[in-house]
């Protein structure tokens, strides 16, 4: 089993997330060793899109990519929508790639890297349509269950959790990525 004892995984989110996208992420890293926290917009409690609620441990005006070891973005229209629109949320991502650090993408979560500016020259997957968005940005997009591209996780729906969550847990393992610029 791969240990991620000692790492510390960020989720960040907003109300409207899609339940499975956040909390099978969630729990696969912790189940495997891993510190994980959710940061959003909002503090307190947000909900998902079919009501599963998680607590906020930082807000993203507080949050540095630097105090974590990976980023994971979960889906959900809503979510990925306003996430996208808070200048600290983009800034946090934007950390993670500057930094060379693993980040997880899935489904909607996708938007904010296009914000972020980190997509031009690499390939990705995503709910199908973001395709046309992530393409703009300079991304390659694929129709695949999961794609890896220099610590970039990403995957299309809550259908690919499994080897989403399997190759996520295997690149927060293997840390940094020295490709993985911003």
């Amino acid at each position: 089993m791969t240990h991620l004892n000692g790492k510390r995984v960020a989720i960040l989110a907003t109300n409207g997330f899609e339940d499975s996208e956040l909390s099978e992420p969630l729990s696969a890293v912790r189940e495997h060793g891993a510190e994980a926290e959710v940061v959003s917009t909002n503090t307190g409690t947000i909900r998902g899109e079919n009501g599963h609620e998680a607590v906020v441990a930082r807000a993203t005006s507080d949050a540095r990519a630097s105090d974590y070891d990976a980023l994971v973005l979960p889906g959900g229209v809503g979510n990925g929508d306003r996430i996208r629109m808070d200048e600290h949320a983009v800034a946090f991502v934007r950390g993670f790639f500057e930094q060379h650090k693993p980040v997880g993408a899935i489904c909607h979560g996708g938007w904010i890297l296009a914000d972020a500016d980190v997509l031009r020259g690499r390939t990705v997957t995503s709910y199908p349509s973001l395709r046309t968005d992530l393409r703009n940005a300079g991304a390659t997009w694929v129709d695949e269950e999961v794609v890896v591209d220099q610590g970039l996780v990403t995957s299309r729906t809550p259908d690919d959790l499994p080897a989403f969550n399997a190759k996520l847990v295997e690149e927060i393992a293997e840390g940094k990525h020295t490709g993985q610029t911003a």
